[in-house]
């Protein structure tokens, strides 16, 4: 949301105020019990004593809930705006420091002294002159000693905004106000409340390279773009999101000798944070968001990793999913016709073929069209479900089946919801309906105890039939607008948080039926904390070698936001797949965290496209699955870590500015670089770091071991291998006795 109208005026429609001065501060106890510190900023410089008059403040409280973790909550009028709040998990003993100095008198008004407040936890500090010209400036001290600079709000980026469109008046707190509304009634004006925004600006260093804000498809490097953290059903071909996370990533590239900078932003905030990053003001990453307050959170560290991993534990942290999760997931894909028959055809198929499969997946069509969700087995197509869940069991197979949270008018379960009070209603406490997907659907409202409960229950006769684990798809398309909740959460907010309600409801009773070690979901919609409820995959793409890699981008930047693992649609979700994108994709789907094959209007079983679709699909599943040994400790220290599994370059190679804006090739775990290929012709394009680079795989004719002075290199390369290299010093272990991915078991 752009505010200016260029570098030096704002946008007629709105009322901006700034923080001039900060007039006061103290140190008082956070509700933790640790220090904090509280400051008041008003709007105008304070002179003399009738300046105290007629003017607006904004209360500045800086606290501490982790080490080099800082927390700003900025707040104009203190009102509940009854947004749902993220759950967020501070340190124990955590010791913020605070401290006021006042100096000498300034020159402005006799007993006014300048001075300075400084809120210390850990090396990071915040800063605010006392009486001098506003100035909050974070400060992180390194492992040498040295006080870098990390960020700073400069003088006129806080603001308080009120937007004076559509016959809105001032707040009656300006003068004149009454008398403008007597004479606006008599000129038929239609009079509202103004929305009010709360605005941060935080300066960007040069070189400074912006990550992350969730799973986008837009450019990997975020300078330059806006960014509304909405969560919407858009796939992934446009610049919205399915998993929206308000917080950035800040790099400064190290250098061979000298460390960079590194620092993430995380706004403590449900409802819609509108980011101008570097774009607004090409010198600041700005956020704003509709209401009387504004917290968020500066995070800093060493290196990137430990930023993240500060981010990922303040949110909940992760959660390791079973070893069988990482081997290949094949699905019945969507408007395909599938039944009994065609399940065990594919499943039979593959094993014939010698190709390793671990997980089922049954896509929308196991319940019939216009009743879903009733959580019913389609008795036409299926008519012995239990029948044949223990046939899949007796291959060694997990079985995975597809929900969503709503329910459709059809289903048996609409009347019940209805009369139960279990769904999200208009204010006027009728359900809210509409047709997009299935006909009348209703929203289940997860707010309410009572229908989490009634919902657990459907998924629990499922579980007791035999399914192991839940597609939870959707979950994005929530009411925002003339709509109510059990809780009385403002649909603003309650519009991102709905995703969060949903998984943790459906991963609650898989906990409960199956054991901790156990639970995992498939989930497509995320918001902060999703990271506890994994997997997440990257929703509707498009079989093209541009969506392969827009795909590959979206999913870094989900990962560069707080998250551990992630997955995607091997040959595209949409259209046709051609034979050579097949078998691109998957040597790419199966060197990622997650693997599946899913389509909508195709089936993805290899022998339909060619033989060697098949060769390349056994021997991708096969490497994927004897890596086991390498990957699930790797899966391991990422959850310990708080850091992802697949990751961008630059998080390994922090001294190589090269790495900082690669985002078509990608680390898995901390030794194996992966490049995938975008083309039919084979053709690879990839960037090596300096170092010694062992290849996993090879065509005929490669050398075993390439040498880098952190160069580019070209090389054509056939279906059956691609550019995968074992970094120097570091080992991938295989073992060839492993069969499935589920059959790998850790030793103590």
């Amino acid at each position: 949301m752009k505010f200016t109208d260029g570098y030096w005026l704002n946008k007629e429609q709105y009322k901006i105020e700034n923080p001039v001065e900060v007039y006061e501060a103290s140190a008082v106890q956070d509700e933790a019990g640790n220090d904090s510190l509280l400051a008041y900023a008003t709007y105008r410089k304070i002179i003399e004593r009738g300046n105290t008059l007629n003017v607006g403040n904004t209360t500045i409280r800086a606290f501490s809930p982790m080490e080099d973790v800082i927390g700003i909550r900025l707040t104009h009028f203190d009102v509940d705006d009854k947004n749902p709040r993220y759950t967020l998990y501070p340190e124990k003993n955590v010791a913020p420091k605070v401290e006021i100095e006042e100096g000498e008198v300034n020159g402005q008004g006799a007993g006014v002294r300048a001075g300075n407040a400084k809120l210390s936890s850990g090396r990071l500090d915040v800063e605010l002159p006392l009486h001098g010209d506003f100035r909050m400036a974070f400060h992180f001290t390194d492992a040498s000693g040295f006080r870098h600079e990390l960020t700073a709000s400069e003088p006129a980026a806080q603001a308080s905004i009120d937007d004076l469109t559509a016959g809105s008046l001032y707040p009656l707190s300006v003068a004149g106000a009454q008398a403008n509304y007597q004479d606006a009634r008599q000129a038929g004006m239609i009079l509202k409340r103004s929305k009010h925004f709360m605005r941060e600006m935080l300066n960007i260093d040069v070189d400074t390279k912006i990550y992350g804000t969730g799973e986008r498809f837009t450019p990997f490097v975020k300078n330059g773009q806006s960014v509304e953290i909405i969560n919407k059903d858009g796939g992934t071909g446009s610049e919205q999101s399915y998993k929206n996370i308000p917080f950035y990533l800040a790099c400064k590239p190290g250098l061979k000798k000298q460390n960079g900078l590194y620092y993430g932003v995380f706004v403590n905030h449900s409802q819609p944070v509108s980011f101008e990053i570097a774009s607004e003001n090409v010198q600041r990453v700005q956020f704003a968001t509709e209401g009387e307050h504004l917290e968020y959170f500066v995070i800093a560290g060493e290196s990137a990793k430990e930023v993240l991993g500060k981010f990922n534990k303040l949110t909940g942290g992760g959660t390791l999913p079973p070893a069988w999760t990482f081997g290949l997931w094949l699905s019945t894909s969507f408007t395909t016709d599938y039944s009994e028959e065609t399940v065990m055809k594919f499943i039979d198929g593959m094993e014939e073929r010698d190709l390793p499969l671990d997980v089922f997946h049954f896509d929308c069509f196991w319940m019939k069209g216009f009743e879903w969700s009733n959580f019913e087995w389609d008795k036409e197509a299926f008519p012995d479900p239990k029948g044949l869940l223990r046939r899949l069991h007796d291959k060694g197979l997990k079985i995975c089946v597809w929900i969503n949270p709503y329910i459709a008018q059809k289903s048996p379960l609409f009347k019940e919801g209805v009369e139960k009070g279990y769904f999200i209603t208009h204010e006027d406490g009728t359900p809210w309906q509409w047709d997009l997907w299935q006909a009348g659907n209703a929203y289940v409202d997860f707010t309410n105890p009572s229908a989490v409960r009634w919902y657990q229950d459907h998924l629990k006769r499922l579980l007791e039939m035999g399914v192991d684990c839940f597609k939870t798809d959707f979950g994005e398309r929530v009411p925002m607008y003339d709509a109510k909740f059990h809780d009385d959460s403002n649909p603003q907010g309650a519009h991102n948080f709905y995703t969060h309600l949903y998984n943790e409801a459906v991963y609650d009773v898989l906990k409960a039926e199956k054991g901790d070690s156990e639970a995992v979901v498939f989930a497509r919609s995320a918001t902060v904390g999703g990271q506890q409820f994994p997997i997440h995959w990257g929703g509707d793409n498009v079989s093209s070698y541009t969506s392969m890699a827009d795909t590959l981008r979206g999913g870094l930047s989900f990962l560069l936001s707080g998250f551990n693992f992630w997955s995607h649609d091997i040959g595209g979700f949409e259209e046709s797949t051609p034979a050579d994108l097949y078998k691109r994709w998957t040597q790419f789907g199966l060197l990622s965290s997650h693997s599946r094959y899913h389509g909508n209007i195709q089936y993805r079983v290899p022998w339909l496209f060619d033989e060697e679709a098949v060769e390349v699909t056994r021997k991708f599943t096969k490497l994927k699955v004897q890596m086991m040994p390498y990957l699930y400790p790797q899966a391991r220290k990422a959850v310990e870590e708080g850091i992802p599994l697949m990751r961008p370059l630059f998080l390994e190679f922090a001294n190589d500015p090269n790495t900082y804006g690669l985002d078509l090739q990608y680390m898995l775990g901390d030794s194996l670089l992966v490049a995938p290929i975008f083309n039919k012709e084979g053709k690879a394009r990839f960037y090596l770091p300096e170092g010694k680079w062992t290849r996993l795989v090879k065509d005929e004719g490669m050398a075993d071991v390439v040498e880098s002075d952190g160069e580019w290199f070209e090389e054509t390369h056939s279906f059956l291998s691609l550019p995968l290299f074992v970094r120097e010093g570091h080992e991938v272990k295989l073992d060839a006795n492993l069969k499935k991915a589920g059959d790998y078991k850790e030793k103590a």
